[in-house]
């Protein structure tokens, strides 16, 4: 068995020291691919040191990707935002009343919760939520909702849609709303919601999604009041209401469906800003109120400037068409004549 000599190499030394010359060449491969985590924890573990300036620099660049990416998520999250919807108003007075005596019971229990209550003015039932981000998307909204008339006119067939409102329920403790009965009314208020997302959506309106359409009535958001989970208060605590459980608060006769701004001041009576509104039943043929007025009358201004408009530029398209055949035809006649009395000169 021969042994190595002094200048001689063992084998298996070789194999060691070339296996930790690959895993030498392998580790600088990873570290430079990974960056900037590897080397991260190189320099904590390993207290390298003759590549920090490197990690710095691009530490900053990968902090300031990050930072970008967190804004463009922040921007595209605000300019997903809905901003209108389309509102059943609460007109009778009976419902208005029991809720008011409603809230008006929790804030004894609760002055903290005052901030909280939806105003009167400002009951409705939500029947579908979108965005509208200019004028020009308002004015489509309006049409859609123009449109969506005579389907709704279609499925209710002459009739009047009572919706009964009875009992109290929560989303998640977060929002406090008055609950729509079971009953008959529960289909053909689902068809007109399905129907009204149809007709916005094919005219090109983002609306926002949702897993089911739950008709309910609103009367208190804890998050109309944000200093209050800092104050303990994180949810609505079923006793504030629990003597309204089962209390009937009245029907709603379904007479108009608004197209209503989120963000617009509202009215004076409490009621959102209302782009347009469409009528139904007994209470469309009586005589419209001073907003109804007003807003036909914005519509039919609308409508008489844009239709003035496409007739200028039919007009104007007219005109010019033959109009260039003619002035290139009386510029070659100018220059014939000119050519023949500079000949005749």
């Amino acid at each position: 068995m021969e042994h190595p000599g002094a200048g001689g190499i063992n084998s298996s030394e070789c194999e060691n020291e070339l296996g930790e010359e690959m895993m030498t060449e392998e580790f600088k491969a990873n570290t430079m691919v990974e960056m900037p985590f590897a080397t991260i924890d190189i320099k904590d573990d390993c207290d390298i040191t003759d590549i920090p300036q490197i990690n710095s620099k691009r530490n900053k660049e990968n902090q300031c990707i990050k930072s970008d990416q967190i804004k463009k998520k922040k921007k595209k999250h605000k300019d997903n935002q809905p901003n209108y919807f389309l509102s059943i108003p609460i007109t009778n007075k009976e419902i208005t009343r029991g809720i008011k005596i409603l809230q008006h019971a929790i804030i004894e229990q609760d002055k903290r919760l005052a901030k909280t209550m939806v105003g009167d003015g400002s009951f409705h039932v939500t029947l579908l939520v979108m965005q509208l981000l200019n004028e020009d998307e308002v004015n489509i909204g309006i049409d859609a909702l123009l449109e969506l008339k005579p389907f709704i006119e279609e499925i209710l067939q002459g009739d009047n849609l009572t919706l009964p409102f009875e009992g109290i329920g929560t989303f998640g403790n977060q929002v406090g709303f008055v609950k729509l009965a079971e009953g008959d009314h529960i289909n053909p208020l689902l068809e007109i919601a399905e129907t009204a997302k149809r007709t916005f959506q094919e005219k090109g309106i983002l609306i926002e999604e949702s897993k089911s359409f739950k008709p309910h009535l609103t009367f208190m958001k804890l998050s109309k009041s944000p200093w209050l989970r800092k104050n303990g208060v994180k949810k609505i605590d079923p006793e504030l209401y629990e003597k309204f459980i089962s209390h009937r608060f009245g029907e709603e006769i379904l007479h108009r469906i608004d197209l209503c701004s989120m963000l617009k001041k509202k009215q004076s009576n409490g009621y959102y800003h209302c782009e347009s509104s469409i009528v139904f039943g007994e209470k469309s043929g009586g005589q419209p109120d001073d907003a109804e007025l007003v807003r036909l009358s914005k519509r039919l201004v609308e409508n008489a400037v844009l239709k003035a408009v496409q007739q200028y530029l039919e007009e104007t398209q007219n005109k010019n068409k033959p109009g260039e055949g003619s002035s290139v035809k009386t510029e070659e006649t100018d220059r014939n004549g000119n050519d023949s009395d500079n000949n005749r000169k």
